[in-house]
């Protein structure tokens, strides 16, 4: 299953999250931005490869919800809440990473 991770500047949450997730057997991990100044910025291309898009803020939701409605069919974006004040690996950006996202692994494996 395919995975993208976003938060604003894919520098820390999101970064984390695909650093935590990437080596999980049964999952491709990737991630990316909304914003103009991001590491890697959020695609048409990246949305189209996901099967299930990751966002830490509702904002982020909103961003993606603008890309063309044709390579959103059928993706489920999932809001996980977790604000902008962690540093990237953060143990407790990793802790609520691994409680929240493997919520919603467990439901699809």
């Amino acid at each position: 299953m395919n995975l993208l991770f976003i938060c604003s500047r894919n520098i820390w949450r999101s970064r984390t999250a695909e650093t935590i997730f990437k080596n999980k057997e049964g999952y491709n991990v990737k991630s990316a931005g909304t914003a103009k100044s991001a590491r890697i910025k959020v695609s048409n291309k990246l949305i189209e490869w996901a099967e299930l898009i990751f966002v830490m803020e509702k904002d982020h939701k909103r961003r993606i919800l603008e890309f063309p409605e044709e390579i959103l069919i059928g993706k489920k974006i999932i809001v996980l809440d977790i604000p902008d004040e962690y540093q990237y690996m953060e143990e407790e950006l990793i802790s609520q990473l691994e409680d929240s996202v493997g919520y919603y692994l467990k439901d699809e494996g």
